[in-house]
Parts: C-alpha cells; sequence; structure tokens
C-alpha cells in the first residue's frame, strides 16, 4: 500500500473510541480516491516557511568573519589538523578538524569549541574504520594559510577569511567558503528580560557581555576590519522583522487566537517593562525558539542550532544525487527558486519537476567531468536544503582565480548546504573515476546488500489482495497465462486490524499453508509491517512495547501518540539498540504467528508518516534515546526500522538466510539492508519517463536494488502505458508492479492479447538476463557500484551525455532506452563510445557514436549490447527463478573492433549467506581474444552448480572452419551455425559445466 493521510489536527485522547473510528474511516475516504487531485504542495513546507533555512539562506556577508588563528593550528602526524576559528562578530570559537584519510578520502569536522551541551554527531552510518594516511602540513605566516600535502592532493587553509580549497593533480575541486556562506549558529541560552537588563547596564558600564555581543566587526573599502560601537552595530545589523516568527503560524487555524494573545500579551510587558524587548533580542529572532507551521508549533528547547556552508564544485559543470527528488538526473539551479530539501516525508502522488523532499534522503552529491569525478558526503541526518548555482556571477574565489590563469571560462558549481542541526562534517572523494568514487562512498558508509536470488526478479503486488483464495487465484492465474514471477505481497488489509504481525482470521485463516502452497511452486510472499503500533492494551506488540518503554516520547516526556492507518497509533524509537533488538525478536515463528521462513517484509510509512502530524510526520521536539530531538534524527528513522527489519529476518533464520526488505524511507547506508522503491507514483506517461532520472539518482546514492511501482500507484495505466512501463522496469533493477485499492485489478492476462504477450515477453526477457542481474548484484555488493547506471558512468568523457536521462546502462555491457510517450513508433537513441553495439533483438551491429533511429512498435524498446562484452543468459525461462537455478547458460558474446570481449559470471546457491561466510560461490571471468573464448576462476571454486554450457553466440564473428573446446585436457569438436547476413556465429551445446575452466578456440 503506502498512502498518506490526510493533515489531520485533531488531538485525541485514547478513550475517544467512536471518534477514532469515525475520523479513521473519514481520513481514509478523504485520502484514497485515485481519482482525487495530487499532492496539496501547501502541507509541505518552502524554505521562507522554515525558520533555519530563511536566516541561512539570507546570511550573505560581504566577507566571511569566520577568521582561523594560525596560532592554535595544532598538527598530529598521520593522525590530523586541527585550528580554531573564530566568528569574529560574536567572539563565538569553533574547533576545526582536517583527516586526510586512505582511499583517497578527505574529512572535514567543525564543532563549537565548548558548547552549552552537546551537538548532535551521526552514529550508524560510517562502517568503515577510517585509517588516515600520510600527510605533510606547513604553516605559511606571510600569506596566513596552512598547506596540507598527502600523494596528488593539496589542501590550502585559508585563514582570514576562513576557507578551505582542495586541489588534485594541481587542480582544484573543491572550495569551502569561498562565497562567505559558511555558518553555525551557537548554542546558546534563551534570553530573559532580566538578562537583557543585566546586558544593558554592562553595555553602559562600557564593557562586559554588552561589550562581548556588540562589538562587532565591519569591513572597511580597502578590505581590513575595525570595531564599531554598540549603535553602529545596530544600524547595520541583519535583524529581520520581529513579526516573521508570529507571521509563520498564521495558517493555524487552533492556535491563531492564542498566538495572537500571547503576542499581545509580550507586548504589554515589554512596554511595562520600559521598552526591554525581547523581539528586538540577536538571540531571539526569527523563529529561533519556537515556530509554527498551520496548526503546528515545534517548541525549540535548544534554540537556534542550524548550520551552512557553500561548497564550490570547481570546473564543473554537472553534479548529480541527493536523492529522493522527482526531478532531473543532472541537479538544476534552484537560485529563485525553492532549494532541494532532503526531509523524509510522506507525499503521495507527488509533483513532478521538483525539489520537494520525498521520502528518503541521502545527502551524498557527484560533480563529473570529462577530466575526472569526484564526490561529497554533507553527513546529517537533520532537515537540510541545498541550493545549487551554476550561473557566472555565483562564482567562488578559486574557480575566479583558477579562471584566470587558465586563461579560459572555467565552469562551477556552487552548492549552499543548509541543515538545522548539527557539526559540520564532510568527507570529500577524489578518486578520479565514477567507480573510484562510488567505491569510496560506499566502502566508507557500507556495501550494498546481496539480496537473495528471487527478489531480482518479478513480484506482484496491490493494495489489496482479499484473501487467502484471492492469492490462489492470482498465483494460478499466472502459471495458466505462462507468465513468470516469484513473489506475491499483501498489503496493510491482510492484518487484524492494522496490527502488525497479526491476520485477519476470516480472510486468512490458514496463513503458514497458504505461504507454503507457494512456497512449493519455488516461490515466496511478503507482507507489510509498518513501524506505526496501534494503541491497544490487547495488541501483544503495543502492550509489550509500552511495558518496556520503548516508544518515541513527547515533548513533555510522555508516549507520543499520533494517527496512522490503525487510528491512534505509538512509535518504537528505532534509534535504541535495544528496540531494534527487540523489534527484531518478533520475526520468530514464536511470536509472529502465522508466518513462515518463504514470508518477507514491506516497511512502509517509515518517514515515520503521522497524519495527524506537522508535514504528516513527527514533531520535531519529540524526544528518543539520549535525550536527542527528533528533529536531530528524523531522516535516520526509516533506515533504523529497516536495518532492524533485516536483524530479525537474520534472526528467523539463525543467521543463515539472506534478508529481504523493501523501504519507503531511506538514509545513507540504507543500501546494507535491503531495497527501496520510489513510493506512491501516479498512473501517467510523465512518472514512467521521470522513474529513470531518480532510480539514476537513488543508485548513486549507494542503493543499487531499486525501482518503481509499474504502471503507478495511482490511477489508471492505459494498456499501452501498462505495457511500456513493464518493458522499461524489466530492465530496472527492483521490478514490482502495485496499485492502489480503488483502482481496476491490473493482472496481465486481464487485458488483450497484443498487451498481455508484449508483458509476458517483457518478463521472460527478465528472466533470461537474471544470470547477468545477479553478476551485476554481487559486483554492486563487492564495489558499491550501481547497478542501472547513466551514461557517463561508462563513457566518462563524453561530454554530450553528461545531462542525458532518456537512457541509461544495466551495468557496462547493456544500453535502455525506454519508451515513454505515447503512440511512439520511432525512437531515437544515442550510442556512446567508438566501440559500436548490437541490437539485442536482431545482433545487428551500429557504429558509434552517433544517434540512430529505430523502429518501437508496441512490441519493442531499444536495447542494445555494448561491443567488447559478454553477457550471461537462461534462455528456458520457467514460472519462477528458483526452478531456473540448475538450468544451462548461454552467452552473448559482442565483439569490438579487435576482435576482443569480456564479462563476468557469478553463481551461489541464491539464497543462504555460505556466500560469505563459507565462501560458496563461483565468480567466472569470460574472456574472448585471439580467436579464443575462455572461463577462469577470480576465486577459488567452493561452490558445485549443475549449471552447464548450452550454447555460445557470437556478434561481429567470421565464419570459422572448426571450432573445439578443451576442459580438462581433452579436445572435443563443436557444431555451429553461421549468418553471414549480421555475421553472427552460434556455437551449439558446448555442454561443459559453467564451474569448470575451459577454453573454445575457432579456427
Amino acid at each position: 500500500m503506502s498512502r498518506s493521510g490526510a493533515d489531520v489536527s485533531v488531538v485525541l485522547s485514547s478513550s475517544s473510541r467512536f471518534l477514532c473510528f469515525c475520523l479513521s474511516l473519514l481520513l481514509i475516504f478523504l485520502t484514497s480516491s485515485p481519482n482525487a487531485d495530487a499532492v496539496d504542495s501547501n502541507n509541505f513546507k518552502k524554505c521562507d516557511q522554515s525558520a533555519f533555512c530563511r536566516r541561512q539562506r539570507n546570511y550573505k556577508p560581504t566577507k566571511s568573519p569566520y577568521v582561523a588563528d594560525l596560532s592554535t593550528l595544532s598538527i598530529i602526524p598521520n593522525q590530523e589538523v586541527s585550528i580554531k576559528i573564530t566568528n569574529v562578530e560574536n567572539s563565538k570559537l569553533f574547533h576545526m578538524q582536517l583527516f586526510m584519510l586512505t582511499d583517497n578520502t578527505v574529512r572535514l569536522k567543525v564543532n563549537e569549541a565548548s558548547p552549552i551541551k552537546p551537538r548532535y554527531e551521526v552514529p550508524d552510518v560510517i562502517v568503515k574504520n577510517l585509517i588516515s594516511t600520510q600527510f605533510s602540513a606547513s604553516k605559511q605566516e606571510e600569506n596566513k594559510t596552512v598547506v596540507v600535502t598527502s600523494g596528488n592532493h593539496k589542501i590550502q587553509l585559508m585563514a582570514d577569511p576562513f576557507r578551505l580549497d582542495i586541489f588534485t593533480e594541481g587542480e582544484p575541486v573543491f572550495s569551502i567558503n569561498s562565497r562567505h556562506m559558511f555558518h553555525i549558529e551557537h548554542l546558546r541560552e534563551k534570553p530573559t528580560k532580566e538578562g537583557i537588563k543585566q546586558d544593558k547596564k554592562s553595555e553602559e558600564g562600557g564593557g562586559g557581555l554588552g561589550a562581548a555581543i556588540t562589538g562587532l566587526f565591519r569591513w572597511t573599502e580597502d578590505g581590513k576590519r575595525e570595531p564599531v560601537d554598540s549603535e553602529d552595530a545596530a544600524d547595520d545589523g541583519n535583524v529581520e522583522d520581529a513579526g516573521a516568527a508570529k507571521e509563520e503560524g498564521e495558517e493555524g487555524k487552533n492556535e491563531e487566537s492564542n498566538i495572537e494573545k500571547r503576542d499581545v500579551e509580550a507586548q504589554q510587558e515589554e512596554e511595562e517593562d520600559g521598552g526591554d524587548s525581547l523581539a528586538d533580542h540577536p538571540d531571539n529572532q526569527d523563529g529561533m525558539w519556537e515556530e509554527s507551521f498551520k496548526s503546528h508549533r515545534d517548541s525549540k528547547p535548544r534554540g537556534p542550532e542550524s548550520i551552512g556552508a557553500d561548497v564550490s564544485f570547481v570546473n564543473f559543470a554537472h553534479v548529480y544525487g541527493i536523492p529522493e527528488h522527482a526531478d532531473h538526473f543532472a541537479l538544476q539551479s534552484t537560485i529563485g527558486g525553492e532549494p532541494y530539501r532532503l526531509y523524509n516525508l510522506d507525499v503521495f502522488e507527488y509533483e513532478l519537476d521538483s525539489k520537494a523532499a520525498l521520502y528518503g534522503s541521502v545527502p551524498f552529491m557527484i560533480g563529473h567531468n570529462s577530466k575526472r569525478t569526484v564526490g561529497m558526503l554533507w553527513l546529517n541526518s537533520a532537515e537540510t536544503w541545498i541550493d545549487v548555482d551554476s550561473s557566472k556571477d555565483s562564482r567562488g574565489v578559486m574557480g575566479t582565480v583558477f579562471g584566470y590563469f587558465a586563461g579560459e571560462d572555467v565552469p562551477e558549481v556552487n552548492v549552499h548546504w543548509m541543515s538545522e542541526s548539527g557539526i559540520i562534517d564532510i568527507f570529500f572523494f577524489l578518486s578520479p573515476t565514477p567507480r573510484d568514487v562510488m567505491n569510496q562512498y560506499t566502502s566508507l558508509t557500507g556495501m550494498p546488500y546481496m539480496p537473495p536470488h528471487w527478489a531480482i526478479a518479478y513480484h506482484q503486488s496491490r493494495w489489496n489482495y482479499n484473501d487467502e483464495e484471492d492469492v490462489k487465484s492470482v498465483d494460478s492465474g499466472f502459471d495458466e497465462n505462462d507468465i513468470p514471477y516469484d513473489c506475491l505481497w499483501l498489503d496493510i488489509e491482510h492484518t487484524d486490524g492494522k496490527r502488525y504481525f497479526t491476520w485477519d482470521s476470516k480472510k486468512f485463516p490458514n496463513p503458514e499453508a497458504m505461504q507454503n502452497n507457494i512456497a512449493a511452486k519455488g516461490r515466496k510472499m511478503v507482507t507489510i509491517i509498518d513501524p506505526h503500533i496501534k494503541v491497544d492494551s490487547g495488541y501483544h506488540i503495543y502492550s509489550q512495547a509500552q511495558s518496556k518503554d520503548l516508544f518515541v516520547k513527547n515533548a513533555h516526556g510522555s508516549e507520543f501518540q499520533g494517527w496512522c492507518w490503525p487510528g491512534n497509533s505509538a512509535y518504537l524509537d528505532f534509534t535504541r539498540a535495544d528496540v531494534r533488538a527487540w523489534w527484531a525478536s518478533q520475526f520468530t515463528s514464536e511470536f509472529y504467528k502465522g508466518s513462515t521462513p518463504h514470508l518477507f517484509t514491506w516497511n512502509d510509512m517509515n518517514e515515520p508518516s503521522v497524519f495527524n502530524g506537522p508535514e504528516i510526520t513527527m514533531f520535531k521536539d519529540n524526544i528518543h534515546h539520549g535525550g536527542w530531538e527528533h528533529r536531530h534524527v528524523h531522516n535516520l528513522y526509516g533506515m533504523y526500522l529497516q536495518r532492524a527489519t533485516a536483524e530479525g529476518q537474520l534472526v528467523r533464520s539463525n543467521g543463515n538466510e539472506r534478508p529481504f526488505v523493501l523501504t519507503r524511507s531511506f538514509f545513507t547506508g540504507s543500501q546494507r539492508f535491503g531495497a527501496m522503491w520510489t513510493g506512491d507514483n501516479t498512473a501517467e506517461w510523465s512518472h514512467l519517463r521521470y522513474s529513470v532520472p531518480m532510480l539514476l539518482s537513488v543508485g548513486l546514492g549507494g542503493i543499487s536494488h531499486c525501482g518503481a511501482d509499474i504502471g503507478g500507484f495511482f490511477k489508471n495505466p492505459d494498456p499501452e502505458l501498462l505495457t511500456r512501463w513493464y518493458q522499461a522496469a524489466a530492465y530496472q533493477p527492483f521490478m514490482r508492479a502495485h496499485a492502489h485499492i480503488d483502482t481496476p485489478r491490473r493482472e496481465p492476462w486481464l487485458y488483450d492479447e497484443i498487451y498481455k504477450n508484449t508483458i509476458r515477453e517483457s518478463l521472460r526477457r527478465r528472466y533470461e538476463l537474471l544470470p547477468y542481474w545477479y553478476t551485476l548484484f554481487y559486483q554492486s555488493h563487492k564495489t558499491g557500484l550501481p547497478a542501472m547506471r547513466p551514461l557517463w558512468f561508462e563513457f566518462p568523457q563524453e561530454s554530450e551525455i553528461f545531462a542525458s536521462e532518456d537512457s541509461f546502462m544495466i551495468g557496462d555491457a547493456l544500453l535502455v532506452r525506454p519508451v515513454v510517450d505515447p503512440g511512439t513508433t520511432s525512437t531515437t537513441v544515442f550510442l556512446p563510445g567508438t566501440q559500436g553495439w548490437y541490437d539485442v533483438d536482431t545482433c545487428m551491429k551500429f557504429p558509434s557514436p552517433q544517434s540512430v533511429s529505430i523502429a518501437t512498435p508496441l512490441q519493442k524498446i531499444p536495447v542494445f549490447q555494448r561491443a567488447g562484452t559478454i553477457i550471461p543468459r537462461k534462455m528456458r525461462v520457467r514460472r519462477c527463478s528458483t526452478l531456473m537455478l540448475n538450468d544451462p547458460i548461454t552467452l552473448f558474446v559482442a565483439l569490438d573492433s579487435k576482435g576482443k570481449a569480456d564479462g563476468y559470471l557469478y553463481i551461489d546457491d541464491g539464497h543462504s549467506m555460505n556466500f560469505e561466510k563459507q565462501k560458496q560461490f563461483l565468480h567466472k571471468h569470460l574472456v574472448f581474444e585471439n580467436n579464443k573464448l575462455s572461463s577462469s576462476d577470480i576465486s577459488l571454486d567452493m561452490y558445485k552448480t549443475e549449471s552447464w554450457l548450452e550454447r555460445v553466440v557470437i556478434m561481429g564473428a567470421r565464419k570459422p572452419s572448426k571450432i573445439t573446446l578443451d576442459t580438462d585436457g581433452v579436445q572435443s569438436d563443436l557444431g555451429f551455425v553461421y549468418d553471414a547476413s549480421i555475421q553472427k556465429l552460434t556455437v551449439r551445446k558446448p555442454g561443459v559445466n559453467v564451474g569448470k575452466n575451459w577454453t573454445i578456440t575457432i579456427s
């Protein structure tokens, strides 16, 4: 399922049973209609409705007031460089640390030197043991710089104002604070009238705290700083309208009169106190201590603590990443519009061409040009806004200087990161290629999980399959129509009143037998389990969690309760390790009654979704483990749930079986725990089109196993759209059909023959390619490379494809161009590279680089195999992938201009952890060179397979006179067929076990 609720701003007691029931029905009625208008964007904040975003975005000093004190420089050899930085406008001191790490990675951390309370630092995301590499560091007093060098990399710290420039191979790639937007709001005590009076007395006495606060500096025309007195500082200060915080809350109908009353009372008190106004105090501005959105008030007990920094990608014209947004693949300029937002939210039927927040957040960005690739991770789990600006007028100091000396116009993308809380914690990845950068990033945050083999096949879902008879009928329908599938899904209606880990006893009286019947055919099932727990003392999950005090607390320290599908719900605090462990224990058959080892899990609504919360999520001042507010951990919540669920499946199998968990909400590191999908999309051609850039961005965020619901969750796709969507999804990493409860049924056999047959053929293509997909997922698990890649990932020097998003690569071998417009009969495809491409349907070769027009009737989308690659397939498609495990392999060899090709084949048992625990797998390197095709071990052969080599198809070959097979020292002749019209050679039945090393020689 996956539907968000309306913004029901009602506070209800747990005893209001009838009211709860009525409102729940009304809520579902109002929000579930598939014909309803798209998301109401007014339910979600814009930057100018977020106080910290306003402050950070408006922070534009002529020159940065942050100055590094060279006298505090500390160099710990081969560990770190540190220095103190002062904001000279308020004398606040900060501690900067610089780490030169192995794998060409640099880490920058800046925190308050002595904060009045700890600032949040993100845990559980960095999995790598960080090791510093050798470096040299020197201080240059004459130009007030510190230079740190390590290998090909150099970092130059400018002291006044503070700026950090990062060079690789002598050229700048990053510059931090070159646009003077670096800004950390220090933690402070909330101002009081008594404190203001005391400050005024101190100021009148000529010193004390007043001098510390108002003894500011200003820049003179000749670039020097000079102190100003308090009166001038007040005149020059950038103090915003004291009514801004009040204006934010004017939309909140329930509290509007109370707000106005408090404002009037405050004004009266100020007048009585002789004008000692809190509203005018610099530490009490612009929503610092509380703010409102609609009817919701955020108390902000810690006050302002936002951070911001400008990072320039020097000599780059394109940057990518920071999923999840329904926008273009190459990030667009936000100047004059809304910044990109990272704040996990339940957004249904989301708008396209939008920088608005969606379900997941990965604050990782990649810059790419024809010479190199770089990346940066902004490690922060709070609400984050990101401005992107590539205009010439915005260039910083470093880019301007570099362009001047280079004697050319140097592009630059300037990125302004703004987060509500935390510290400055940035990792810079400096290796030169896309592969290197992805490996650096995933080595740091965790390699993508290795999915079970069945999970990369086709999944059938809808909200909801009604009962056990419906499940049986749908399962049989696939067999009767000779359409393969591997997994059937059940949404929230399978439960007893939206109580997760339970079954509706009337609709699903025998869940174990149902699962076992499905499993007898080699298939699996998935049930949905969300994080909101129905408040019901008779519900074992709630009662146990309550007795153990496992739930998130509200701002007053009591159990937080909000509205979601079950009605009144409590939310487990998954930031706690003991809560995750308890949750994991619930997946055993002892506690999850009616479950079997064939049942897997779907985590939805885990942003978390709270129907009557601000922006349909949890209140920011709720309290988590350690006293941290929800604002600090918000974007981590969904990842923690998926992690706990995956750990639960491991507990269930005593660590022997691979888990499968699909999540909607995610963060950096989520790739370690399972798959994701793009949420509540719509049955429109535009949503099919945008699935490509969205998934490409997610893949660059490290999450390789990702997909979009086939056909669109909302509304009703016409048969052509549905068919084209199946064709595209067959070449996307996670393949699932899913639909809203009020949409007509969409099983493929319900459509006319031409559509049913084309959908069947699309699914057969998916199943034929499963050996290639499985090999790619193993590669992803070991190296971090996404299975679905942008064209420039494989052709990094071809600038004309840097913004391409209509085509994509699967691995390094297949180029796919989905058809995303109705009535299309011809499609133009750009083929990059110089070695050419082969149409996978016809084996006809096309030279490259060039654009080609391909006939695309309903039955075809353009897919090409790259010259110089070898792809393994299984051509005997069965009703599910499990039954194909030991089926024979066919190799498709696409020769390049030198008559060469290579590829890989990975095989294991498809389900257990033995591939890691006992190294039971096969990994073969396939090479065609000098008219010989060979298969050799990459690692020691520890797995025995029954699969054998059925045939070899060689494209671009010459007609041979003889073909022989050599294995175990024994030679045998092989039969073949040659098609001279397309230069295709088919070698028949080599018959050798694919686990062996062998060579086929073509004479």
